[in-house]
């Protein structure tokens, strides 16, 4: 008994302010990576020369994958476990294939054809490993809180604090667009390629 009050073992401790910063953070790339893929993502492969239709055969290539990863994933999670593992792996997957897709078509360079299927097999291709690793990220980072504590108000305060750092993700990628945008003006294909 500690100044009246009982000491209550049974209530978990909560986490301290550098687990939920780091929590926060920790689904930063994901978020702005998502932020660039629904703003830009279609607008980028129309201007590059896909047609309207294929570039949405792109984006929902990219999206059917989606639904049935982030299925899969909070399965397979929920079976074994190693969220770290997860979400690195889906991290990695993440960056290598969204680069991929917004560094040009790299089949269409090693046949050095540039015909529009293979374009959007290449792009859709791309997009829905993105996609896979996006949603192993996500599920996994959102699975994480209840193994970090235990504690419901540290819960909520870090998902919170995750929910403000996708806003600032968010927010720096605009910030960010409005300066490359308004200070390069891209003329050519190559141009819009080499610009992101």
């Amino acid at each position: 008994m500690v100044n009246g009050v009982e000491d209550d073992d049974s209530c978990p401790k909560p986490v301290g302010r550098s687990s939920v910063f780091y929590y926060g953070v920790g689904h930063m790339l994901n978020d702005i990576s998502a932020a660039c893929w629904f703003t830009y993502l279609l607008l980028f492969l129309t201007e590059i020369g896909l047609s309207p239709r294929d570039a949405a055969i792109v984006m929902l290539a990219g999206q059917i994958a989606d639904g049935f990863a982030t299925v899969f994933a909070g399965e397979l999670i929920d079976r074994f476990g190693h969220f770290k593992k997860w979400h690195g792996a889906g991290s990695i997957l993440a960056a290598i294939s969204f680069s991929s897709v917004f560094g040009g078509c790299l089949p269409c360079k090693i046949l050095a054809s540039c015909s529009p299927l293979i374009e959007t097999i290449s792009y859709s291709t791309s997009a829905a490993i993105f996609n896979v690793g996006w949603a192993a990220t996500q599920v996994s980072h959102m699975s994480m809180v209840n193994c970090i504590s235990l504690n419901s108000t540290s819960r909520v305060v870090m998902t919170s604090c995750r929910n403000a750092f996708t806003m600032v993700a968010n927010l720096s990628l605009y910030a960010v667009a409005l300066v490359v945008f308004s200070t390069t003006k891209s003329t050519t294909h190559s141009d819009i390629e080499n610009q992101v």
